[in-house]
């Protein structure tokens, strides 16, 4: 509510784009490194949703909702692969998209962070995370058109700093990150209000 709180002079003249999908995410397979363990996580359809509220032409606050079921397999000590079981991933992230062109065909930018949740059965885990993508709206009328578009999700697993040397031009920090990529192609509706 805050970000909208120095927008109110344009209310009335904001268009609001509702955009459900469904998809294909593919990736993630650093959970070995945080699980000790080889895992094999297959790709998975999804489904979910963008809303861009749009405050200036081509220029939008976008959120998106995103869900996949996954398979997760895992390798016994004979090399034999074993069903582990279901997984469940899901993207809340807010941010931004930048169009170009005011035409029919619209090229996109977004950029997002958020949180992601990993749910197993008896257990879940919620992480910070960022997406960059683009893609492309097609917009044939001007309340109804296509989204297609791609995403790569950065999820932060767990990471720690250690001091540096400081001097005259500043600090040295060292920072150590473990990433889980993750990237999303989505197919869509555009209902555009």
């Amino acid at each position: 509510m805050l970000l909208f709180g120095g927008f109110t002079a344009h209310a009335d003249a904001q268009t609001v784009e509702v955009s459900p999908f469904v998809g294909y995410r593919f990736g993630g397979d650093l959970y070995e490194v945080y699980t000790g363990s080889a895992l094999d996580i297959d790709g998975a359809a999804t489904v979910g949703g963008v809303v861009d509220v749009f405050i200036e032409r081509g220029l939008s606050f976008s959120f998106i909702y995103s869900h996949q079921d996954a398979e997760v397999e895992t390798v016994d000590s004979w090399g034999r692969a074993t069903e582990f079981g279901r997984l469940s991933v899901d993207h809340w992230h807010a941010g931004g998209t930048q169009e170009f062109g005011a035409g029919a065909v619209r090229p996109f930018l977004i950029g997002t962070i958020g949180l992601t949740r990993f749910g197993a059965p008896g257990d879940s885990e919620l992480r910070f995370s960022t997406a960059a993508g683009g893609g492309v709206k097609l917009m044939p009328t001007r309340h109804l058109g296509v989204r297609l578009d791609g995403r790569v999700y950065a999820v932060f697993m767990n990471g720690w700093t250690s001091a540096g040397v400081c001097g005259g031009a500043g600090c040295l920090v060292g920072v150590d990150v473990s990433l889980i990529w993750q990237a999303e192609f989505t197919a869509g509706l555009v209902l555009s209000f």
